[in-house]
């Protein structure tokens, strides 16, 4: 097997994670064959640095990153990363990148940008008209300036036709991890990200301010790691004793002192976590909604559905076809149309229900 070439695009005052996140990913892609007589490994992929100038660069942290190749002298690759690239990098790297991701973009097979990389890429042209994830802290400034991109400033990654948009950071890791299951399958994603004590594997439709960090900073000390306990063991007894003993408070010391940390009920933080990570969890298509239910803690599929309908106005059969109803690529000419997808699509699961 022949592994496929990765090309990272770097530059001054790029962000560490952005290029070691994928880096780390793809480097350790292996697929191990094990019906051989010896069991053997074959490299997925082959990862190489590609300066912008022909120099050492430095990133925003002082790492020192000394590029494999420079721009001229990159072979045939099958994925380019762009890695750097804002506002206030030197014009003419910024002019010499972009065209060379317009010559390159013909005989790419998919070109993604990770954070402020959004900046080269959209300046090409190549992403007028379609969505485009961008890192929260930018999207503002990015609308602004390439007013024919659609703007997604919420999830972490998304693709349309050959280009990848990702916000960057830590969900770099998710983000190729997700690229590695679309070459390699899921069990090799899943090894990679046990490999790299991935908690979980985030999917791109995950929001970028989590809901475990949202109430941890809402949070008091007392409560500082609670939420993500809770969210990491959903499947769990969460009820008022278990979380009461996991606080070391009485049962009524507890509740009194969540409700105000948080403004809701210790039950109340529950449900709605289920029900935001049973969200998540419908977007993929291979998870039943037995296996769903299951996995969250709930009796039966039924149950679940129950609760499902009372905190989103659907059933979850529903909710998954609505989401996963055609979308269109136009930002504010099409809008009718994907109304009437909707309505179409809650209809024929109406009929079927």
């Amino acid at each position: 097997m022949d592994p496929k070439t990765v090309g990272l695009i770097v530059d001054e005052k790029i962000t560490a994670t952005d290029l070691m996140g994928p880096a780390e990913v793809f480097s350790r892609a292996v697929i191990r064959k094990s019906d051989q007589p010896v069991a053997r490994e074959s490299r997925c992929y082959r990862v190489m640095t590609i300066g912008i100038n022909a120099g050492p660069c430095v990133t925003e942290c002082g790492i020192v990153i000394r590029p494999h190749v420079h721009l001229d002298e990159a072979p045939p690759l099958d994925t380019v990363f762009v890695c750097s690239g804002s506002e206030g990098n030197d014009e003419k790297l910024n002019r010499k990148l972009v065209k060379w991701l317009k010559q390159r973009a013909p005989n790419t097979r998919r070109i993604a940008c990770l954070g402020k990389g959004i900046y080269p890429l959209a300046a090409t042209g190549l992403l007028d008209g379609r969505q485009a994830v961008i890192h929260w802290r930018f999207a503002k400034d990015v609308a602004s300036r390439f007013p024919k991109l659609r703007v997604n400033p919420n999830n972490l990654f998304v693709k349309d036709g050959p280009f990848y948009t990702s916000a960057g950071g830590a969900s770099a890791v998710d983000f190729a991890l997700a690229l590695a299951e679309e070459d390699y399958g899921r069990h090799v994603a899943l090894a990679l990200a046990r490999e790299l004590v991935v908690h979980v594997k985030r999917s791109g439709e995950h929001e970028q301010y989590s809901e475990a960090l949202k109430f941890q900073i809402q949070s008091s000390d007392r409560f500082a790691d609670l939420p993500a306990w809770i969210l990491s063991h959903l499947s769990d007894d969460l009820s008022i004793d278990v979380l009461a003993q996991r606080a070391a408070m009485s049962r009524r010391n507890f509740t009194r002192l969540f409700h105000e940390a948080f403004g809701k009920t210790p039950a109340q933080f529950v449900a709605e976590a289920r029900i935001a990570e049973a969200r998540q969890r419908l977007l993929v298509p291979r998870n039943s909604i037995e296996s769903i239910a299951s996995s969250l803690g709930f009796r039966s599929a039924d149950v679940f559905s129950v609760a499902f309908e009372r905190f989103t106005g659907v059933r979850p059969r529903i909710y998954r076809a609505l989401r996963r109803a055609p979308k269109s690529n136009s930002s504010s000419a099409n809008v009718d149309a994907r109304k009437s997808a909707t309505a179409r699509a809650r209809s024929t699961v109406l009929r079927a229900a």
